[in-house]
C-alpha cells in the first residue's frame, strides 16, 4: 500500500502534464484496486491480530531468510508489481476515454521503466540468493514461486518494446493495452499463487485458503472487468502508423510474439500441475527438462531480433 500510495502520489502531483479527465480516471481506477487490498489486509491479514502468549525472544526469521539479498528481493519485486499496476490503470483509463496516443505512450514509460528495472533487480537477487543459500545448482531453476515473477518481466519486456513503436510511430495501440492488463494480471496472479496456500515453498507467504479465495475475487473483477472493457473498446483504437516489413517495428512486433508466446510456456508449465492436482489428485511436475526443451529455443530466436531493436528503445528512454 506504501509503494502503491507513492507512485499514486507520482500521478496526482500538480505539474505531471496529465490531462485533468485522464489524470481523474487514472486515479479512480488505482483507489478501487486499493480498496481491494486494504480490504484484503484488514479482513485476512490483519496486522494488528494480537500474538498470545508472546514469545520471549520472538518469533524470529526462518534461518535460510536471514540474507540480505533476500531482504531486498521481495521489496523490489513489489515495487515492480506495483509500478505496472500505475501502467494498469493508465490503460484502463484510456479504454474509458477511447483514445490512445504518443502522448498517452510517453506518460506510461517512466513507470513501466521503473517497475521493470525494479522487477529485474528483484529477480536477480532472489536468484542469487537462491543458488548460494538453497544450492540450487544454477541461478533460475524453474520453480513456480520463481516463476510467477519471471512472467510479468517476460510481458513487461514486451510492453516496454511496444510502447515505443505507439509513442513513435502510432501503432500497436490495441497490443500495448493488452500487454498493460496482462503484465499486472500476472502480477496479480504471482501474489495469489504464493499467498493462497496453492504452494509450500521457504518463500511462499502463506497457507491461509480464505486469503487465496480473497484474492481470486478481486483477481477475477479486476482482470475480468478489464479484459472485458478491452474487448468492447479497442476496437476503435485500431489504426496509426504504418512500417515497412523489414524495419525496427516490425523486428519489435516478432520480439513482443515471442516474449509473449515465452510467458505463455512459463505460464502452462506453473499452472498445469496445479491445475491436474486440483482436478484429479494427480501429482506432476514441470521441471527444468520441460522449461529448458520449450523456453531456450525461443529464446535462442529471439537473440537476432532483439540486438538491433534494443538500440532504438534505449534511444527512446
Amino acid at each position: 500500500m506504501l509503494i502503491l500510495t507513492v507512485f499514486g502520489a507520482g500521478v496526482a502531483v500538480p505539474g505531471s502534464n496529465i490531462p485533468a479527465p485522464t489524470k481523474a480516471r487514472t486515479l479512480s481506477v488505482q483507489a478501487w484496486i486499493s480498496v481491494g487490498f486494504l480490504s484484503f489486509l484488514l479482513f485476512t491479514s490483519d496486522p494488528f491480530d494480537r500474538v498470545f502468549p508472546p514469545p520471549a525472544d520472538g518469533s524470529d526469521l526462518n534461518p535460510l531468510l536471514q540474507d540480505v539479498g533476500l531482504a531486498m528481493h521481495p521489496p523490489l519485486l513489489y515495487f515492480g508489481y506495483v509500478g505496472f499496476l500505475i501502467v494498469f490503470s493508465f490503460a484502463v483509463a484510456a479504454l474509458i476515454e477511447g483514445r490512445v496516443d504518443a502522448a498517452w505512450a510517453r506518460r506510461v514509460r517512466p513507470s513501466t521503466l521503473a517497475a521493470w528495472m525494479s522487477l529485474t533487480a528483484g529477480i536477480a537477487l532472489g536468484s542469487r540468493w537462491a543458488y548460494y543459500e538453497l544450492g540450487w545448482g544454477g541461478r533460475w531453476f524453474w520453480v513456480p514461486v520463481e516463476n510467477v515473477s519471471f512472467m510479468p518481466w517476460l510481458l513487461g519486456t514486451a510492453l516496454l518494446h511496444s510502447a515505443i513503436v505507439t509513442e513513435k510511430r502510432d501503432a500497436f495501440k490495441s497490443w500495448t493495452i493488452l500487454l498493460a492488463i496482462l503484465t499486472f494480471s500476472l502480477s496479480l496472479l504471482g501474489t495469489f499463487i504464493v499467498r493462497s496456500g496453492l504452494l509450500t515453498s521457504v518463500h511462499a507467504f502463506a497457507v491461509d485458503p480464505e486469503r487465496g479465495v480473497y484474492i481470486l475475487g478481486l483477481l477475477a473483477l479486476s482482470i475480468g472487468g478489464s479484459l472485458t472493457l478491452y474487448a468492447w473498446r479497442a476496437p476503435v483504437m485500431e489504426g496509426g502508423g504504418l512500417f515497412r516489413p523489414i524495419s525496427r517495428e516490425a523486428g519489435l512486433l516478432v520480439n513482443n510474439l515471442i516474449l509473449a508466446t515465452a510467458a505463455g510456456t512459463v505460464l502452462f508449465g506453473t499452472l498445469y500441475p496445479l491445475l491436474l492436482e486440483a482436478v484429479t489428485g494427480d501429482k506432476a511436475s514441470f521441471g527444468p527438462p520441460f522449461f529448458n526443451a520449450a523456453f531456450v529455443p525461443m529464446m535462442l530466436l529471439l537473440g537476432p531480433f532483439h540486438g538491433r531493436r534494443s538500440l532504438a528503445v534505449m534511444e527512446a528512454c
